[in-house]
């Protein structure tokens, strides 16, 4: 038997705060109009290779996020800790990112987006 598949159209939504050389994004998670969850985007500005300020924007997460935030950076980080950070690394994080609340995923932990250039 053949069943169509829904559209769910997920979304983020909210706001974005400079706070020195760091650009904190914080929104709200929607999926097909309801609540998911809410998901924190930190970039650092100065820096694009994440393995030069791993530590500099987890110390920075910590310090408004507490003890939630992971002390190790998210996978997709950690598979290109030497590179320079993209544009489409970051589409891709919130992928993933948007799947796993598409599926229901449980979350422990606080993630951060690699900085940009």
């Amino acid at each position: 038997m053949y069943q169509s598949k829904k559209n769910l159209k997920i979304e983020s939504k909210g706001s974005r705060y400079e706070i020195g050389d760091f650009v904190v994004k914080i929104g709200t998670v929607t999926m097909s109009g309801h609540y998911k969850g809410i998901l924190v985007e930190v970039e650092y500005l100065p820096c694009a290779v994440p393995a030069l300020c791993w530590t500099l924007m987890r110390e920075f997460m910590q310090s408004f996020m507490g003890s939630c935030v992971n002390p190790q950076a998210p996978p997709y980080i950690q598979n290109r800790f030497h590179d320079i950070h993209a544009a489409q690394d970051t589409v891709q994080q919130y992928v993933e990112k948007f799947n796993e609340f598409r599926d229901g995923s449980t979350y422990s932990g606080a993630q951060a987006n690699a900085p940009n250039s």
